[in-house]
């Protein structure tokens, strides 16, 4: 019962895989592991499962790398901000 399951959601991934490019391809094989999963559980769906897992995984993955850079660039322009304001003290004594 569980091989054709597996051969399916290997089928998804190679025709996913073959469309998505390396680089866009962040979230997508861990997303459609998941749905294809959570697919067959929901009456054997699981290539739709697989494609709308690679969907939702990797959209979550670009989310969390503009929030990483949001966040890094919002450090990196306190850490300026800092500076200066001891450039400016060390000018003022």
């Amino acid at each position: 019962m569980t091989k054709p399951i597996f051969l399916r959601a290997a089928l998804a991934l190679a025709l996913l895989g073959g469309f998505a490019g390396q680089a866009q391809a962040v979230g997508c094989v861990s997303g459609a592991v998941v749905g294809a999963i959570a697919g067959h559980e929901a009456h054997h769906h699981a290539i739709l499962g697989a494609i709308g897992g690679c969907i939702a995984g990797h959209e979550l993955a670009v989310h969390e790398k503009k929030m990483a850079e949001k966040k890094k660039l919002t450090a990196e322009q306190l850490n300026a901000q800092q500076l200066q304001q001891i450039q400016e003290q060390k000018k003022s004594q």
